[in-house]
């Protein structure tokens, strides 16, 4: 329980942390964040009223007349409510509502593509790994040259070839405009259907790594004490690749899917510009054009809360896998 309490405390002030820097950053800009806000909102022809002023000014913790103390306490109670205030760049929608109109479409993408390649890379990794020095070795190269490709590059290519010469996908956007969102069978087929092409972008990113680590990890498994003694026993040969050696193997890989995992809430900015997916980081882009702090404010604390909550679970699970990290951490 020790080992528990130890990393539940480090998490919260990790939070503690990530928040009070929310609340400082906006007070180090240049000028007055505010009045960028406002001047922005008159162009677009929207209504500059004291409430507006002051809900700004409790969101970035700038002016209000109090102190930076207690500013910083008002910034806290409204973050406990879950006022993170109005958005410039959907105006005068509020932060926490255009964040989740567009986080699910991240989730769901970076989620399922990430989670694809993570499982495809281990059980590659775990098999080519058993077999070194076979055709299968040669082949873990080709793999990785992807994962060193950037991700813009490799998402235009497949534009390229499926989307404008063959005609196999859709070009852009998350689903087809004439259909209104919504649980019904058309809508998600559509939904599928215009994500396929940015997921498998992501999966053939991402799907190298996990494989040459996963491989390494199983060749250093192989030779250790337990794996022989299970061989020696006359176990087969499945049993002691995924029982043995696979188990132990694996535990790396998973302490890096829980960053992954944490950054599926970031999204993969670049990928969803070239295929102007609605996703989390085309609303991150567009709040970072359109000087919308408060925006800008909302969602880096959602992906720091995803990024601490994911590492803490991971955590956690790590220790019931593997009890040794109970008594070393």
């Amino acid at each position: 329980m020790a080992y528990y309490g130890r990393k539940l405390l480090f998490y919260l002030a990790a939070l503690w942390a990530a928040v009070t820097l929310n609340f400082i950053i906006p007070r180090l800009m240049p000028g007055n964040p505010v009045d960028i806000l406002l001047a922005k909102l008159q162009q677009r022809g929207g209504s500059v009223d004291p409430s507006v002023r002051r809900s700004y000014e409790l969101l970035l913790g700038t002016g209000g007349g109090g102190s930076a103390v207690s500013e910083y306490f008002a910034y806290l109670g409204n973050l406990a409510r879950g006022d993170l205030g109005i958005s410039v760049s959907v105006f005068p929608s509020p932060v926490s509502e255009v964040i989740m109109a567009s986080l699910w479409w991240t989730v769901v993408l970076v989620g399922i593509a990430t989670l694809l390649s993570f499982l495809l890379g281990v059980a590659l990794g775990a098999l080519v790994g058993w077999r070194r020095g076979t055709w299968l070795d040669n082949l873990v190269p080709s793999t990785t040259v992807l994962a060193a490709v950037p991700y813009f590059w490799l998402a235009l290519l497949l534009v390229a070839l499926l989307s404008s010469a063959l005609g196999w996908f859709p070009l852009l956007g998350g689903y087809d405009v004439v259909l209104s969102p919504g649980w019904n069978a058309e809508f998600l087929s559509s939904a599928i259907y215009h994500g396929t092409l940015p997921a498998l972008t992501i999966v053939l990113s991402s799907i190298g790594g996990w494989l040459l680590g996963m491989r390494n990890m199983m060749v250093s498994a192989m030779s250790e004490d337990y794996v022989l003694t299970a061989r020696a026993k006359g176990l087969r040969g499945s049993r002691v690749m995924i029982r043995y050696a696979a188990r132990n193997a694996v535990l790396p890989s998973v302490a890096g899917f829980a960053i992954s995992l944490g950054f599926v809430v970031a999204g993969s900015i670049v990928t969803e510009q070239v295929f102007s997916y609605p996703g989390i980081g085309s609303r991150l882009l567009q709040a970072v054009q359109n000087n919308d702090y408060a925006l800008m404010q909302g969602i880096f604390l959602v992906i720091t809360i995803a990024v601490l909550g994911a590492n803490l679970v991971v955590d956690v699970m790590y220790a019931l896998i593997d009890p040794r990290t109970r008594v070393s951490g």
